[in-house]
């Protein structure tokens, strides 16, 4: 009798740590993406016609900010920040990885957990993105990163060009090769006298996107730490690169004055090399806009009083950034997507959870506003979908 009772004990035992370790996996590892909703137009006409957006994989903030020797590092991008543009620290989450920041930067939602089951390669459940919403993108760069965003896309919205996976090799005295080609296949891309009939057309449209993904600064940065002069040199190639390809895209396009600029990268990286964990280095990554639509530099204004100390702690953090009285507007990595959005006139993203950063918009104030509540509208649409499963799928009882 008794060790009948005790195999009941031990079989209930078991059932209920299989009962709590199932529960863990449904509440935690359930893929946040919904599908459904309802999608919401931008209000009027868009400030830009077309949008390039570069991303610098692997570029810190502080690598990309500071000042060595005496010697911007990005001079061009400095420019902008100093006479056009609007420039700030783009937050970022963990994991610091390049398919969930990616992800967060053009589709505006962060890690996809039942991405687990993919073994974090890819994301399992597709999603949409700018790109989705663009009427065309054209893309550059690494196999490890374009085709996911192509895969879930409306058929023949997304082109990508890449280079072979061979030539991402970590044994490379300097990667900067990648940015090259990237560079250079853009260029010859829009070229005129070699552009089919069909991408010519589309190229007309509005809601246009371009996509240069820079991987050089992060292979560099893995085979050679950022302290390297692999690594700098590399940052200070991306922006030489955006320089040429800014000169290059406003002459092809007539210098309309509609093409809006945003450059930032997916994660950091310490000083040793490696990312995937919340370290400032690996979480504070820069975000410099400028072109169609988007609002020129701001300044400091006189410290209150009783934010001194913070601001005293900012300035330590960044005194060799020589930024002086320049202000940051500061975001968080999945507010970059419903600004695209924005600049475009496009959709935002349906599983979207960024912030519109409206202190980056130089639009009326009714277009500004009537993106923002196009935001607020898509984030609430999400929420019913959300709200309507979990009805649909718990009992009335406990709902």
């Amino acid at each position: 009798m008794e060790l009948g009772t005790n195999a009941i004990l031990v079989s209930l035992g078991v059932l209920l740590h299989i009962a709590c370790l199932v529960s863990v996996f449904d509440m935690y590892f359930r893929s946040p993406i919904v599908h459904g909703m309802q999608q919401y137009e931008m209000p009027g006409d868009p400030p830009a016609k077309r949008l390039v957006l570069f991303v610098g994989d692997g570029v810190r903030a502080h690598s990309f900010f500071e000042i060595d020797d005496g010697k911007i590092r990005t001079p061009f991008l400095r420019n902008v920040m100093e006479t056009r543009g609007s420039w700030g620290i783009s937050h970022t989450r963990v994991p610091t990885e390049s398919r969930p920041c990616h992800v967060a930067i053009i589709a505006g939602f962060y890690e996809d957990v039942s991405a687990v089951t993919r073994g974090w390669k890819e994301n399992p459940v597709e999603f949409d993105s700018v790109f989705n919403q663009s009427s065309h993108t054209w893309s550059w760069g690494s196999p490890d990163i374009l085709p996911m965003f192509e895969k879930g896309a409306t058929k023949n919205r997304v082109s990508t060009f890449m280079y072979p996976p061979e030539f991402e090799n970590f044994g490379d005295e300097d990667a900067s090769h990648l940015d090259h080609w990237v560079f250079d296949h853009v260029r010859a891309f829009l070229n005129p006298e070699k552009l089919s009939s069909e991408d010519s057309a589309l190229l007309q449209q509005s809601g246009v996107v371009f996509f240069l993904h820079l991987l050089g600064t992060d292979t560099n940065g893995h085979a050679h730490r950022p302290a390297s002069w692999q690594y700098k040199h590399n940052i200070a190639l991306v922006d030489e690169g955006i320089r040429n390809m800014t000169e290059h895209i406003e002459s092809f396009f007539g210098n309309d004055g509609r093409t809006a600029y945003v450059f930032t990268s997916d994660h950091g990286m310490t000083d040793w090399g490696v990312h995937g964990s919340g370290l400032d280095h690996e979480t504070l990554t820069p975000l410099v806009a400028w072109g169609a639509g988007v609002a020129g530099p701001e300044h400091h204004a006189a410290v209150a009083d009783g934010a001194e100390e913070e601001k005293e702690e900012e300035a330590m953090a960044t005194s060799n950034w020589g930024m002086g009285s320049l202000l940051g507007k500061d975001v968080e990595q999945a507010d970059i997507a419903p600004l695209m959005s924005a600049l475009l006139g496009v959709p935002i993203p349906a599983n979207n959870v960024g912030k519109l950063p409206v202190n980056y918009l130089a639009t009326s104030e009714k277009y500004t506003a009537l993106s923002k509540l196009a935001n607020a509208k898509q984030m609430l649409a999400q929420l019913d979908v959300m709200a309507s499963s979990k009805q649909a799928n718990t009992p009335v009882s406990l709902f």
